[in-house]
Parts: structure tokens; sequence; C-alpha cells
């Protein structure tokens, strides 16, 4: 009985598709443009007053952002780090886009996810933005466990939405509450390492799983023809 029920849960041909194939796609599809845009912003290639070479580099508000100790990141080397994560980001994000060398540059793109997480965004916490409602914040589930911290991001909860009220209420006075407010609600930032972690898991996902088939240029240029000379010589076997 139950191996008829795995068998219905989880049958091989419709596993196999979905995990190999739709799963990869879109995957590939939403981090693509993030690494892409990621990795432009931080580099020279928009800024129309650089020419030459320099137009390759990073820009110089980043490279200092990097290596400054008081208000930056501290990171040694700044100008060669800035380099590699913008150019890492900018051509990981079209060959994840397109499905080539999709296991080989997950892994520098997650090297910089891990740099992200742990010099960036660990010391504000989980969120990246923050929850205003204690009743529905996924802390609470933690705070049902009594896992340290999850209390604190509950008050914490309750104190952000005081001073987002109060907010609302300044965005009330100008007049222009409408003009303000139309592209979108109020939300206060926590930056926390949530997008950067989720990128994290997403890109090892694509590590282990591959770019998929039919839709990605590995599925074309290497794996089919492997498996072609696979069949080939089972073939002549």
């Amino acid at each position: 009985m139950i191996k008829y029920f795995s068998y219905f849960v989880f049958p091989p041909t419709v596993s196999t598709l979905f995990a190999r194939d739709f799963t990869s796609l879109a995957l590939r599809l939403i981090l693509g443009p993030i690494m892409v845009v990621a990795g432009y912003s931080k580099l020279n290639l928009s800024n129309n007053d650089v020419t030459g070479f320099d137009k390759f580099l990073a820009d110089p508000s980043v490279t200092s952002w990097f290596g400054n100790t008081e208000w930056g990141l501290g990171l040694p080397f700044p100008d060669l780090l800035a380099f590699m994560a913008g150019w890492t980001e900018f051509l990981g994000g079209w060959l994840l886009l397109v499905g080539l060398l999709t296991r080989l540059i997950s892994l520098p793109l997650i090297v910089t996810m891990l740099i992200a997480i742990f010099t960036v965004h660990l010391e504000s916490g989980w969120f990246a933005i923050t929850p205003t409602n204690p009743s529905t914040s996924p802390a609470l589930i933690f705070s049902w466990l009594n896992i340290p911290g999850a209390d604190m991001s509950l008050e914490n909860s309750v104190a952000t939405k005081e001073r987002l009220d109060y907010i609302k209420e300044i965005i009330a006075d100008t007049g222009y509450e409408n003009y303000l407010t139309e592209k979108g609600s109020v939300a206060i930032l926590n930056n926390g390492i949530e997008f950067a972690f989720t990128y994290f898991v997403m890109l090892l996902v694509l590590f282990a799983n591959g770019a998929g088939r039919f839709t990605s240029l590995d599925y074309w240029l290497f794996e089919r023809k492997a498996n072609v000379q696979k069949q080939n010589v089972s073939v002549l076997d």
C-alpha cells in the first residue's frame, strides 16, 4: 500500500521532469535578471563619463563602500573584489538566463551570496522588510518553539508598526498622500539576510539539479550530445 501511495505522490517521470525542467527554468528566470542588474550596478558600464578600459572596472563609489572601514564593508583589495563581484554577478546572471555552464557559474555566485550575508546583512537579522504585525510574522512560529530572539523580533514588529503609523500620519499631513503612495505602500527596510539567503538556496538547487532540459544551452550543447554518444555506443555493443 505504501509503495503505491509513494508512486502516486512521487511518480518517477513527473518528479524528474518537474525537478530538472520546470523548477530549474523558474529559478533561472528569477535569479538571472537579479544577478545581471546587481552586477551592472557595481560596474562603470552605465557611466557615460567613463571611457576606455575604465568602463569595465567597478564604480568608484562601490569600490569605496567595499573598502571603507567606517561606513562600508572594510574589505581588503576593494578594487579587485568589487571588480570580481560585479562581473561575477553580471556575466553569471546572463549565463543563468540562457542556462549555460549553470553548475559552474552557480559556485562563484553562491560565494558572493555568502559574502553578502556575512558582511552586509547578518547584523540586521533575518527580515529584509520588517514585519509590522506580530500575529502574522514568521517569527511567531519560532516563538512557539522558544527559539532565542523570536520574542525580540515580535516586539520589534510592534515598535516598527508604531513608527510606520507615525510616518503615514506625516505623509497624510503633507497633502500629497495619494501621490506619495500611489506606486506602493510605505514599508520599513530591515536589510536582513532574507533575500540573500533565499538566492543562496536557489543557487544551491541549480548547482544540484543543473539548468534543466530543453530550455537550457547546457542540455543542447553538452547533455544531449553526451546522451547521443551513449546511445551510439550501446548500439555498437
